[in-house]
């Protein structure tokens, strides 16, 4: 899962990235209001985590451009105004989670997981498809209740698809999943990424739609 970072404290946002790419995240980092708007206008991401407190364009304005385009993507505002009517605010102007600092980067992550969960409208945490779980939080994958071990990547790109069963993903929306800014792709690496979800899972797992991306079919019964 792809998250922009916008927290313009060097030593917290060097810890929040070491922590969520630890975690299996990819994580792209600005530190100003304008940066963040304008990446958010030019990229996809799968959640936001928005400081409040930024140079240049405030958290909350970041927010309020973001939901006036409709952009529909979740974001978590950190803060360290405890105040009900900050809180208010926040919520109001389109966030769809709080955190108060300082915070354990454990409640980050969970707070996280909730959030993708409800906006890819899942109810339950667990993802399933025929015989194959998946785990996000545990980050574990069984086949037959037996556990396959998956790289990072695979365990993302796994992850993606099947929060996205049958919808055709495009090589570049997957490609912008698995690696952040500054990151070189070679041209073959999702094949090759694929080429290992399907050996340990099932060659029939995973569809190539030729020409536009790569789909997980949900298992029918």
């Amino acid at each position: 899962m792809r998250l922009l970072l916008v927290e313009d404290d060097q030593l917290l946002g060097d810890g929040i990235c070491a922590g969520l790419k630890q975690d299996g995240y990819t994580v792209d980092w600005v530190q100003d209001g304008e940066s963040a708007d304008h990446a958010l206008q030019s990229e996809h991401f799968d959640a936001v985590v928005l400081d409040i407190n930024l140079p240049r364009l405030s958290g909350i304005d970041v927010l309020k451009q973001l939901r006036n385009r409709r952009g529909m993507v979740p974001v978590l505002l950190l803060t360290a105004r405890d105040t009900v009517a900050d809180r208010i605010e926040g919520l109001d102007s389109g966030a769809d989670d709080y955190l108060i600092k300082p915070f354990d980067l454990d409640e980050l992550n969970a707070r996280l997981r909730a959030l993708l969960r409800r906006s890819s409208g899942r109810a339950t945490p667990l993802l399933s498809s025929g015989d194959i779980v998946l785990d996000p939080a545990a980050r574990r994958v069984t086949l037959n209740e037996q556990p396959v071990e998956l790289s990072q990547r695979e365990f993302v790109l796994l992850q993606v698809l099947m929060d996205n069963q049958d919808r055709v993903l495009s090589r570049s929306r997957l490609e912008e999943t698995l690696y952040g800014w500054g990151e070189g792709v070679e041209s073959n690496t999702l094949e090759v990424h694929i080429h290992h979800l399907r050996k340990k899972l099932g060659n029939g797992l995973i569809r190539t739609v030729r020409g536009v991306g790569y789909v997980l079919e949900k298992a029918r019964t």
